[in-house]
C-alpha cells in the first residue's frame, strides 16, 4: 500500500507574514527559505499549503 506524499519547498520568506501563515511554515516542517521536506498528502496539509501556496513550491511524488 502505497502513500501519496507531496515534495513542498519554501520559496519565499516567513518574516513579515501574520501569525497563521508563519504557523503553517512551521507545521510543514520548513525551517528556512529553500528548505524541502515530504509530507503525507492529507487534508489538513493540503489546508496548510492552500493557505500559503503563494510562498511554497509543490510537487507530487
Amino acid at each position: 500500500m502505497s502513500e501519496k506524499t507531496l515534495k513542498v519547498t519554501l520559496v519565499k520568506s516567513k518574516y513579515g507574514r501574520g501569525k497563521r501563515h508563519i504557523a503553517c511554515v512551521h507545521g510543514l516542517g520548513l525551517r528556512k527559505m529553500h528548505h524541502t521536506v515530504v509530507v503525507e498528502d492529507t487534508p489538513a496539509v493540503r489546508g496548510m499549503i492552500n493557505r500559503i501556496s503563494f510562498m511554497l513550491r509543490v510537487e507530487e511524488n
